[in-house]
This record gives C-alpha cells, sequence and structure tokens, in this order.
C-alpha cells in the first residue's frame, strides 16, 4: 500500500508551518537549538517547559491552520491514506468467483494455503461444545470483565431501538412503517497477529447491535491459527454472548462464503466487522448484493486541545491510534504552541517503549501532525472539515464546544475520557466512519441490522377521493396501466 513519508514533496508552505520567536518556520521534529528562535516549550515559569537535553528528534508534521483557505492543503494529503499502490481488486474478484463456483471447496483450499496447511472440512465448523469450553481456557476475571463491557455495550444500544407505528391520518387511511430485523448476519472477526491478539472488542462491537436488533441467526467467521485452532478468548466471547455458529476461515474467501452461502456456511443478509484490505475490497465489490456496515478505512484520531491538556495524556493518546496501522493518522489541535512543542516530545519518549513502535512510528511521521489555530474556534471549524473517526475535546469545559460538532464519527468529552474508554467498555460502538466519511454516515448501531417497511391500507372512500389525482399524476410520467390501475376501482 502506498504511505505518503515526509520526504515525498509534499509542500506544507501554502498552510504556513509554526513559527518561531524569531519570525521562522521550523518543523516541531527539528533539532534547531530553541534558543535561537525562542521555543514557548523552554521558557523559565512555563508549565509545560523541559528540559533541553530531553529533546529527541520526533519526524511529525507541524502545520499552521489559521482559516479554510488552508484546508485544501491538508486535505489533498490526508486523501492520499486512501491510495493503494497494490491493486488487489483483481484477486479478489478471482476469490469471490471461485468461492460462488466452488463453496466449501474453495474456502479449504484457501484456508490450507495461507493459514492452516492442515486445515480440513472437518475443522471449518467449530463446534457448541467447543464454544462453551472456552471458558475454561481463559481466566475466571478476564471472562468477567468481558460479561461487564458486553453489558454496557448491550444497554447502550438498547437506545438505539426504533418501533413500528402506524397512523390513521384520515378516515380510510392507515399509514405506517414497519421496523424488521434481518433474518441472517455474518460477523468477521480478523485473527489479529496470527491469532495471537483475539480481537474480542470487534465481536462484542458486531455481534450485541445485532442481538438487540432482534436478529435470529449469527454466524461469526474468523480465521484459524496455524495449527487450526481459534484463540480461547474468541470462542469465550461468543459464549458469553451466547451466539453458537462459528466457522474457521478468513479473509476475502470468508466474506464470499458469507455473501453466497456454502453447503456448510449460510448465506447472510449482513455482513459486519474490520479487515484487511482483502476483506474491506471484497465487501466493496459485494455492495448491492448483500448489505455490508461500511468501507472502513484506516484509523484516526484528531484531538482538540487548550493549555488545560496533560502533554503526556495527549502524547498516548495520538500513539493509541497510530499503533494500529502505518496509515493511522493522530492529529492534535491547540492554539497553544507550548504544549505542541511539549507533545512532541513526550511523543519521543513513550513512542520508544511501545511493543509496535515501527508501526507507531511510521504512522506518526507519514500521517500525523501538530497543528496550531489561532483559536478553539478555529480549531473547532477544522475539526469539522476533518470529520474524524475520533474525537477527543481536551480542554477545560469541553460541553460549550459540543454544539460546534458537526462531523465526528464519535466524541470523548474532557480529560478524563481516552479514547480507548470507547473502543472496549463505556458502550457505544467503536465501529465508526473513516476517511472523513462522517460528514454524511454514523456509527455501526442497532439500525444496521433491520429494515423499515412502509405500510399503506386506503379503502374505497380514499380511492373514490384521491384516484383521479393518482391517475393524473401517472399519465404525467406516461405510465398508462398505473392510471389504468387506479381507475378499475373507481
Amino acid at each position: 500500500m502506498s504511505r505518503f513519508t515526509a520526504d515525498e514533496g509534499f509542500d506544507f508552505s501554502g498552510v504556513g508551518g509554526i513559527e518561531n520567536g524569531v519570525g521562522q518556520y521550523v518543523s516541531l521534529g527539528d533539532e534547531t537549538d530553541s534558543r535561537e528562535g525562542g521555543n514557548p516549550s523552554l521558557c523559565p515559569g512555563n508549565p509545560h517547559a523541559r528540559n533541553s537535553n530531553m529533546r529527541t528528534s520526533m519526524p511529525l508534521h507541524s502545520i499552521s491552520y489559521s482559516s479554510s483557505q488552508d484546508w485544501p492543503a491538508i486535505s489533498s494529503w490526508l486523501s492520499r491514506r486512501d491510495a493503494s499502490a497494490d491493486n488487489v481488486e483483481p484477486l479478489v474478484r478471482d476469490i469471490l468467483a471461485a468461492v460462488r463456483e466452488r463453496g466449501d471447496e474453495a474456502v479449504i483450499g484457501y484456508a490450507r494455503r495461507f493459514d492452516c496447511p492442515t486445515f480440513s472440512a472437518e475443522q471449518l465448523a467449530v463446534s457448541g461444545k467447543q464454544i462453551s469450553r472456552a471458558l475454561d481456557h481463559i481466566p475466571a476475571e478476564d471472562a468477567g470483565i468481558i460479561a461487564e463491557a458486553a453489558g454496557n455495550i448491550r444497554s447502550f444500544h438498547e437506545h438505539q431501538k426504533q418501533r413500528s407505528w402506524i397512523t390513521t391520518p384520515a378516515p380510510g387511511t392507515t399509514l405506517g412503517q414497519l421496523i424488521l430485523p434481518v433474518d441472517r448476519a455474518g460477523l468477521y472477526v480478523p485473527g489479529g497477529q496470527g491469532g495471537e491478539t483475539p480481537l474480542i472488542s470487534s465481536l462484542m462491537m458486531n455481534a450485541i447491535p445485532a442481538q438487540v436488533a432482534g436478529v435470529k441467526s449469527i454466524c461469526v467467521v474468523s480465521p484459524p491459527r496455524k495449527d487450526g485452532s481459534l484463540n480461547p478468548y474468541i470462542l469465550a466471547t461468543a459464549a458469553i454472548l451466547g451466539i453458537d455458529t462459528v466457522f474457521l476461515c478468513g479473509s476475502a474467501w470468508a466474506i464470499a462464503a458469507l455473501a453466497y452461502g456454502t453447503a456448510s456456511i449460510p448465506r447472510v443478509d449482513v455482513i459486519a466487522g474490520p479487515g484487511n484490505i482483502f476483506v474491506t475490497t471484497a465487501k466493496r465489490l459485494l455492495v448491492g448484493q448483500v448489505g455490508i456496515d461500511m468501507i472502513a478505512g484506516p484509523s484516526e484520531i484528531a484531538i482538540l486541545a487548550d493549555s488545560s491538556a496533560n502533554p503526556k495524556w495527549l502524547a498516548a493518546d495520538m500513539l493509541s491510534q497510530a499503533e494500529h496501522d502505518p496509515l493511522a493518522s493522530s492529529l492534535l489541535v491547540s492554539p497553544d504552541a507550548a504544549l505542541l512543542h511539549a507533545v512532541r516530545d513526550e511523543l519521543a519518549v513513550q513512542l520508544s517503549a511501545l511493543p509496535r513502535a515501527e508501526i507507531a512510528a511510521k504512522a506518526m511521521s507519514d500521517w500525523s501532525a501538530l497543528i496550531q489555530v489561532p483559536s478553539l474556534e478555529a480549531g473547532m471549524d477544522l475539526i469539522n472539515l476533518l470529520a474524524p473517526e475520533h474525537f477527543e475535546l481536551c480542554v477545560s469545559d469541553p460541553w460549550p464546544l459540543l454544539g460546534m460538532v458537526r462531523n465526528a464519527g464519535a466524541v470523548f468529552m474532557g480529560h478524563s475520557t481516552p479514547e480507548p474508554v470507547g473502543d472496549y467498555f463505556a458502550g457505544p460502538n467503536h465501529v465508526l466512519p473513516t476517511l472523513s466519511t462522517a460528514r454524511f454516515s454514523s456509527a455501526l448501531s442497532v439500525d444496521t441490522f433491520c429494515k423499515k417497511t412502509s405500510l399503506i391500507s386506503t379503502d374505497m372512500r380514499y380511492m373514490q377521493t384521491h384516484g383521479r389525482k393518482i391517475s393524473r399524476l401517472a399519465r404525467l410520467e406516461g405510465l398508462e396501466a398505473h392510471a389504468r390501475s387506479v381507475e378499475q376501482r373507481l
């Protein structure tokens, strides 16, 4: 996948930079002696001041944003996260066709080739006993945490349920809307580093809204490990949620199996769950044949902070997204230059201690930035243009700014609400729109697994009163049979 790096020639001069004390533009990653530029982060008495001996180079974009005139350059830069040099679409099309034609045989063949060399047909479906016994293979404390998180998620999504309704606006007329769950949902759960980092939160965030919606049949697919097993945490979570249908298959062939159905894997009505570019491409190619949750892109966070924010906390929050993927984006927006410098220093310190430091460093250098704005209000304007997946309002009093939020997947209010609270435990869904699609789309919800069916009932009095009007409208559109369908009843 193509990745835009700091040395690929993108010119940020059009959006300024952060100006130092002598009117020079400097990168927040520069190792220029701050004494020459009056670096505010080292001014005596500054609460964000740091010892210059602790400064470490942190390759990170620095941007100055004053108004919407600066937006095109920022937008052009970030839009390149959606580009892919390796076009996987032809390969995914071949996989879809193979599964559609050969069903289980193709699924098992791909599993042998990419996941488990000895994979057999007997291993495709996980038995109910294996699912229930998985609880014996994880610590009871962990099972309790999962159950508590699931309860929070369920409680939140219960509030999203809509009711069918019927109204009689006039004598002889009954109108309504039926809220109906889909019959069957298929949930994709990524394996996570060969099955060693089970994405149990993904299972909860997809399964629970489907259950609350009333979906009767839910099946889970997840790639097998090298030995043909599935991480017990995924199976234990399925047991806690009451899910008894799990299949060992992954990538695009799992999505194809859910969309088309095989002898073993039932065809579903909606597919939900995150995955790599092969999973995402398969879902995109199947739009119109099966319902999908969304076309998800790389993870992202934007933070608006004032001088009351803790630099250590902000750096940790930025890295929490950067560790996801080299294409992840972490943006810190603030009118406080001293805070931005302090966070830059903290990023260098904290990054070096992360197990996924290489991934996070790539995301930070390519797609992340410290952005100075003239005011919090200007910062909010930029946030709405970014339409971020995750938006943290790290200011002393976030509530007055909430009314200015127009575009964001989820909003995290105040210093004590880091993004992982929403990822795992609070209750709102963590499957959120990315790549600025929060301008027009929403988080995965109960609605993802529901249909809305209109109800219409009119009697002969209604037809006698309004029939001529209806047939006239039909003839205006050149649809004579429509008009006669009404007039036959007059």
